[in-house]
């Protein structure tokens, strides 16, 4: 059973952005299909679309199938294509991430850009874990033991009870949405210029994720779905879970960036990513800045100025090694 969450999008809006010639692909969660724990250039790819075509893309949790077991999940509530992929695929790491992927993109080369629209995301299970490792997270002396908690959700609703009384709403994201980074294997945790596991909440649906191309046919692939998170995810996890997304993927030719940025029905969104917090939330304001200047025509005082007085600085994730700072810009102040 598939359990549906949908953003109702204008059938008009969406039309006029496809190529007439656009495809829709499935991309099913096999084992030939995942590779765990990293970005490589040298995966061969498993999907080789063209510019505007639509992806259908099943994901495996964060650390698989043994980690919803271990929070409580029994194994007959467990789809059996995510114990296949779990039981199948032995080189794992340096991350926890499966990956579907990668999806080679007819026609990108590096300085190119990727335009992702998320449309839409479907639970494969109605249930996901939140834990904190020992030692992990935010405050790692404050926590020197490990914890874990299996959260049941209600996709009609939207909403899962934490506890009794406390009650959360469901906001479904991919946590590491990335291309293939110009020099060898690279662990799937830290985020960077390959853009990766940001873990940005905002990435729900409707939402636009745009990343810089570092290798021929850009080489997408995504992941570490997300029931939901809070800005920072502090204890070093989300409501862990596993998704089906529907993208649809435009590539941007001479369109280059240095890092990702992107977008949601009222804001822009600019990142900065760093190990240093500091670092990450000057990059984070020197890439709104760039933004301003080079999409919307504003000298650079006018765009510093402008930030302080419109933009807000939000901490994305803490726990990843790098660091991320996402800048938020209205886009209701653009009359």
């Amino acid at each position: 059973m598939n359990w549906l969450v949908r953003l109702a999008i204008s059938g008009a809006v969406l039309a006029s952005a496809i190529p007439a010639t656009a495809e829709t692909h499935e991309l099913k969660l096999t084992p030939g299909n995942v590779h765990w724990g990293y970005y490589d250039a040298r995966i061969k790819p498993v999907l080789r679309i063209a510019s505007g075509d639509t992806v259908r893309i099943e994901t495996l949790t964060a650390s698989g199938v043994a980690r919803l077991i271990e929070a409580g999940a029994s194994e007959e509530e467990i789809p059996n294509n995510l114990r296949e992929v779990e039981n199948a695929i032995t080189e794992r790491g340096p991350g926890a991430h499966p990956l579907t992927g990668p999806i080679y993109v007819e026609g990108a080369e590096p300085g190119d850009l990727l335009e992702v629209r998320i449309l839409g995301f479907e639970f494969l299970h109605p249930f996901g874990r939140v834990s904190f490792s020992a030692g992990g997270g935010t405050l790692p002396d404050a926590f020197p033991y490990a914890g874990i908690r299996l959260v049941r959700f209600d996709p009609a609703t939207g909403t899962a009870e934490f506890s009794p009384g406390v009650v959360l709403r469901l906001a479904p994201f991919f946590g590491s949405i990335g291309v293939a980074p110009a020099r060898r294997r690279i662990s799937s945790s830290p985020p960077g210029p390959h853009t990766g596991n940001l873990d940005n909440k905002e990435l729900i649906a409707g939402s636009t994720l745009y990343l810089p191309v570092h290798v021929p046919g850009a080489l997408l692939s995504m992941g570490d779905g997300h029931a939901l998170q809070g800005d920072g995810e502090v204890a070093g996890s989300a409501l862990e879970t596993s998704l089906r997304g529907t993208v649809e993927i435009f590539l941007r030719k001479g369109k280059r960036l240095l890092w990702p940025r992107a977008e949601t029905p009222t804001h822009f969104i600019a990142m900065g990513l760093h190990p240093d917090l500091d670092e990450a939330a000057r990059l984070a304001t020197l890439e709104m800045i760039n933004f301003l200047v080079t999409e919307k025509g504003m000298s650079r005082d006018e765009a510093y100025m402008l930030c302080s007085l419109a933009v807000d600085l939000r901490v994305t994730q803490l726990v990843d090694g790098t660091k991320g700072i996402h800048a938020m810009l209205p886009k209701s102040i653009f009359q």
